[in-house]
């Protein structure tokens, strides 16, 4: 019987072993992070409201009222009113007999679209002065915002010049299937150099979800006082902070 004769490579020496173990066990570099605060929660579309007549509930609030640092804003349900939630306090206007505002705390209501987030610390600065409209204030944050997370949560405080809001005031038993339509019965507000608290959401990936379909911000002020509180449909700004979630 024959044999073939088997050649084996030459021993590998410790260095040259060592040297095969690490680069077998190359650390990977470590993903990078970005989300360092709370996701934004949506519930439900502004679309589904205004073109498919969804109105009723996609949101009942009881268990988020008294969270802290829970932000939010949204119709209510039907269209029945404005709800603002501002460090886990539910603020809620309505237009009352006289077309004045009423405004309720902390009542069980619901809504059928809402944007929230939970925010336990801000970053605050002051607005610089050149920002005096919403437009102007959507592109500042758009630019500052570019290597943040989005979408976000944002708030002012302090002084404007004026503010046009509104209050939806569907009437009872309408059907919607138009923003026209989902506007029936709407009462329009205007403020003048008031001391105010605006609490907003800024995407740009979700217009007719939580903003409007021209714009990348959703916007709800309360005067400091509390007895106004709407959508803000423009806005004239004094002097204002800027406060973004902590990273």
């Amino acid at each position: 019987m024959t044999f073939k004769k088997k050649f084996f490579p030459l021993a590998l020496t410790t260095p040259m072993l060592l040297l095969l173990l690490f680069s077998c066990q190359e650390k990977k570099p470590k993903p990078t992070n970005v989300e360092t605060y709370a996701d934004v929660q949506i519930a439900g579309a502004m679309k589904d409201v205004m073109w498919k007549g969804k109105l009723g509930a996609t949101l009942v609030f009881d268990s988020l009222i008294g969270k802290p640092g829970l932000y939010g804003l949204g119709p209510e349900s039907y269209l029945t009113g404005e709800l603002l939630l501002k460090d886990g306090v539910l603020f809620t206007s309505r237009v009352g007999a006289d077309s004045s505002i009423e405004m309720t705390k902390n009542t069980s209501t619901s809504a059928p679209f809402f944007v929230y987030s939970e925010v336990n610390e801000w970053e605050s600065s002051t607005l610089p002065n050149s920002i005096k409209n919403g437009k102007q204030l959507e592109e500042y944050l758009n630019e500052r915002s570019k290597d943040l997370k989005r979408p976000f949560a944002f708030r002012l405080e302090g002084k404007i010049v004026e503010a046009a809001i509104h209050i939806q005031n569907l009437p009872k038993g309408s059907t919607v299937s138009s923003p026209k339509e989902a506007h029936q019965g709407q009462v329009n507000y205007s403020l003048e150099n008031e001391s105010v608290e605006i609490v907003g959401f800024f995407s740009t990936e979700h217009q007719g979800v939580f903003t409007h379909h021209d714009s990348f911000l959703h916007m709800h002020l309360i005067s400091q006082d509390e007895s106004k509180m709407g959508h803000i449909d423009s806005l004239e700004i004094d002097e204002m902070s800027l406060f973004l979630p902590k990273k």
